[in-house]
């Protein structure tokens, strides 16, 4: 590639260009064929009500509905639309939305899904049971009940307007399960599958493949236009980008990094399609509370006025998906902060030697000594937390801390997160809209939020977090995401913010009518795709 540079730029700007043509100006969608993809994660468990990774969604999103979802053909990730749910109506005072349920849908075993299976599962993510896990529930802290009055009738009663809710609504986490299997154990879907989703499941060989097929009953008549597909488990990158050159694999649902991408182009020419996005994702560092000394807010603040981010993001940006500088809302969206806002945040100006003296003097002041050293525990995936780790060693290098690196796959790092079994962890945070609630709602006190991993409890960062959501008006609510944001990542340092993540998914040619947004989360259902010639 290096001797041959105009060349391979030639051939990306035609790729690229051919990869965001309307779908209107493609071939009308056909049946048939198997889409055979892969993914670097394995699903720790398959409920999606209580996991956090694209390793459950990409495989096993197929075999579910939710009440709403995200338009699968909307580009921006932010048009709710109906999927079980056929219409809806909001009362005049906005604190009441009826939906009203498909008729005729039928679970995988045959059985006919009623209103009474949507509720049982927003009762499961909203009040789950002794011993249940559910990630979202701080989520819908707006929702006072939900109500099931007949089987066709769905009701959400709020506690005050919440104009986030439609969109919140449309988790792609939010299966709905049937009912009478969590009466009979809340537990069951954490190892079983049984939806109403497009395919239905045939078998899941850990370390190697998930297996669906269509779904011969499926409510959205002619769909879906696969015959089925094949999740392939491969964490390796070399060898997720050697599937699709080889065109073993037709697509990476998650994304790859420009090398990658640009690799793939070079070898596969008019074979390959290229979409990209911003991506609403980003890896915040996780500071125990609870371990000695990150239970002292100067040794965070040290740890964050390291980091030379600006810097970091130009080099990061040319090998991995890290891109941008970025708060606690990505740069571009409607409650971002500007870059002169984001300066006069800890670890974000652009005088990198001023910020680290004041990081060994804070450390000083706490009584850490020079060269100490801490575990950082990373996830075992190169792109981009290997890359990240050894930027983040060498950053906490230059203010005399030593940082060994533990890496580890995503089922032993989220085994000691969750337990508190570390003492600086990459985390990450990902949301499937653009919504400041649900990219907030993370960092609210351990006792509400059940994925703070950093274990603090501020009662001031909590209310911030309701005074926002509840604010109707723009730029009182802008103004009230910048107190969160400078209260948690500057004056507490709960969280270090790293980079904002860019996404870059390569696709096989022959895969027509799926769309990217900026969240890889979203569009998993797989009952629009379709493979052309």
């Amino acid at each position: 590639m290096r001797r041959r540079p105009i060349l391979s730029m030639l051939v990306l700007f035609i790729v690229l260009a051919a990869g965001v043509l309307p779908l209107a100006a493609q071939d009308k969608p056909r049946s048939g064929g198997e889409l055979i993809f892969v993914v670097p994660s394995e699903p720790p468990s398959y409920d999606g009500h209580q996991e956090e990774t694209f390793g459950v969604t990409h495989p096993i999103a197929p075999h579910y509905n939710t009440l709403l979802r995200v338009d699968p053909t909307d580009k921006t990730g932010t048009k709710p639309v109906g999927d079980l749910a056929e219409s809806w109506t909001v009362s005049k005072d906005g604190l009441t939305y009826t939906f009203k349920i498909r008729r005729g849908v039928k679970f995988h075993d045959g059985s006919e899904l009623t209103s009474r299976d949507v509720k049982a599962s927003y009762d499961k993510i909203l009040k789950p049971p002794a011993g249940v896990k559910s990630l979202r529930k701080e989520a819908y802290e707006s929702v006072a009940s939900v109500e099931a009055p007949d089987p066709g009738t769905f009701i959400v009663k709020l506690k005050y307007p919440e104009p986030s809710i439609l969109l919140n609504l449309s988790s792609p986490w939010n299966w709905i399960y049937k009912a009478d299997l969590l009466a009979k154990d809340p537990h069951w879907y954490e190892k079983n599958v049984m939806g109403t989703g497009p395919f239905t499941f045939v078998e899941h060989v850990k370390g190697s493949h998930w297996i669906g097929k269509k779904n011969p009953s499926y409510w959205d008549k002619g769909k879906p236009y696969l015959d089925g597909y094949r999740a392939l488990f491969v964490p390796d990158a070399a060898m997720q980008v050697g599937a699709i050159r080889g065109q073993r694999a037709m697509i990476q649902f998650r994304g790859f990094s420009p090398p990658e991408r640009d690799t793939l182009v070079a070898a596969l020419g008019s074979k390959i399609t290229v979409q990209e996005s911003p991506w609403e994702c980003v890896n915040p560092l996780a500071l125990n509370h609870e371990r000695k000394p990150f239970n002292d807010k100067r040794v965070r603040r040290a740890l964050t006025l390291a980091l030379d981010r600006w810097q970091g993001a130009q080099a990061l940006s040319k090998i991995t998906i890290l891109k941008e500088v970025a708060g606690v809302q990505g740069p571009g969206t409607p409650f971002a902060a500007t870059p002169a806002e984001l300066e006069r945040l800890a670890g974000y100006g652009r005088d990198v030697v001023k910020a680290r003296a004041e990081a060994r003097r804070l450390l000083r002041e706490a009584g850490v000594s020079e060269g100490f050293t801490f575990t950082f525990k990373n996830r075992g995936i190169p792109n981009p937390y290997v890359a990240l780790g050894v930027w983040l060693a060498d950053q906490w290098r230059q203010i005399g801390l030593t940082a060994k690196i533990e890496t580890l796959e995503l089922g032993m790092l989220y085994a000691d997160i969750r337990s508190g079994n570390f003492e600086v962890a990459a985390d990450f945070h990902c949301s499937y809209i653009v919504e400041p609630d649900l990219a907030l709602f993370k960092f609210q006190s351990l006792d509400r939020s059940p994925v703070n991993y950093s274990r603090y409890t501020d009662r001031a960062l909590d209310e911030l977090y309701e005074k926002q959501s509840r604010a109707t008006d723009r730029e009182e609510r802008r103004k009230l995401i910048r107190e969160f944001e400078k209260r948690l990542l500057d004056e507490e340092a709960h969280y270090i913010y790293t980079l904002q993540w860019h996404r870059i998914v390569p696709h096989n040619a022959r895969v027509r009518g799926w769309t990217i947004t900026p969240s890889h989360f979203l569009n998993n259902q797989l009952d629009t795709v379709w493979l052309g010639d």
